[in-house]
């Protein structure tokens, strides 16, 4: 009896120490699956590096965290992916703030057009903005970077070459860049990017205020001859990749520290591929017969001076709602003085 009782306890022994050996194995055999939501086509070199993320995050954490990854507007459009990420709709979503212009306000100092000349330059600020500013409007979501694309110039049919040129001409433009072709003398015409080609095929606008590089991700190269390459008053937009905050805080530590170094690689990554995009661009439409009109210096600070009342009611309204936007803008400008020639 005495000898069945030994081996009795010895098989439990065994049985507790196989469990402790076996449970961290098969804790970390735990797979945490994700979606993503991403409103561009998978045509776009935008999505294809929003989806090397994901498979980035899959190779390093060895399989424990598996993304699908939903393109073309398949899960979320455009305008609902940042709330379908917060409300958990999507996991993950990449998306633009202008697209749901006034649910940011402190944050639209990114946008506005404060001589940005690179997109690498506009995405590595927006993210130094946010680590200083920690808006609380972005506190429904955990952040996992911002950017932002290259400077959005004037794409016409005629040559812009002064304010003059301008004047009267009905531009596609949304937004705060409605407000910027409106300062400009310019009629603002307001439409989706998607409706844009046809608008300027059958002469509803006489042009558009883009990126340098949708002359070739969109074509608008077939239907305008000029591009005025106006800085000094270009709009910017900032886009966001962040992940549901219940998802986030359910990850092990381990991969969110794995997750929030890829982020940063990624910032990089998003930013020169935005340049990248532009210079492609420009080939592209210069091989079209696109010609592309430098300012002068005069001519430049006629422009930047008709959007001093753009960025001072910028300021205003963010001290209307007790939100520091004259501290946001003088940052902004003072990271773009420092860094813009040395950073592109």
């Amino acid at each position: 009896m005495k000898r069945y009782v030994l081996m009795l306890g010895i098989g439990l022994l065994f049985l507790v120490g196989l469990c402790f050996l076996t449970a961290p194995a098969h804790a970390q055999e735990k797979v945490f699956s994700l979606n993503y939501a991403h409103f561009m086509p998978m045509t776009t070199q935008q999505a294809q590096l929003a989806e090397q993320w994901c498979k980035e995050v899959t190779k390093r954490t060895n399989g424990r965290v598996k993304i699908t990854f939903f393109p073309a507007g398949t899960l979320a459009q455009a305008p609902l992916i940042y709330d379908g990420v917060a409300k958990g709709i999507a996991d993950v979503g990449w998306s633009f703030l202008s697209y749901t212009r006034g649910k940011f306000p402190l944050t639209e100092v990114i946008d506005l057009p404060l001589g940005y000349k690179s997109g690498y330059v506009a995405t590595k600020m927006a993210n130094e903005y946010y680590r200083k500013f920690k808006p609380k409007e972005l506190d429904e979501v955990k952040v996992m970077y911002l950017h932002a694309h290259g400077p959005g110039l004037l794409s016409t049919k005629k040559p812009v070459y002064k304010l003059e040129d301008l004047n009267g001409m009905k531009i596609r433009s949304t937004g705060l860049s409605a407000k910027i072709v409106r300062a400009l003398g310019g009629v603002p015409v307001g439409m989706s990017i998607g409706e844009a080609y046809d608008a300027l095929r059958t002469g509803v606008v006489e042009g558009i205020q883009i990126p340098v590089e949708a002359l070739q991700q969109w074509k608008f190269a077939d239907l305008t001859r000029y591009t005025t390459e106006n800085y000094s008053s270009a709009y910017e937009s900032a886009g966001f990749c962040v992940m549901n905050k219940a998802r986030w805080n359910s990850l092990p530590t381990d991969i969110q520290s794995i997750i929030e170094k890829i982020n940063e690689e990624w910032i990089e990554k998003t930013g020169r591929l935005w340049d990248q995009m532009d210079k492609d661009g420009k080939v592209y439409a210069q091989g079209k017969g696109i010609k592309f009109i430098t300012l002068s210096k005069t001519e430049d600070a006629r422009w930047a001076a008709k959007m001093t009342p753009i960025i001072n009611e910028y300021v205003a309204s963010m001290k209307a709602k007790n939100l520091p936007g004259e501290e946001a803008l003088n940052f902004s400008m003072g990271y773009l003085k420092e860094n813009q020639l040395s950073l592109q």
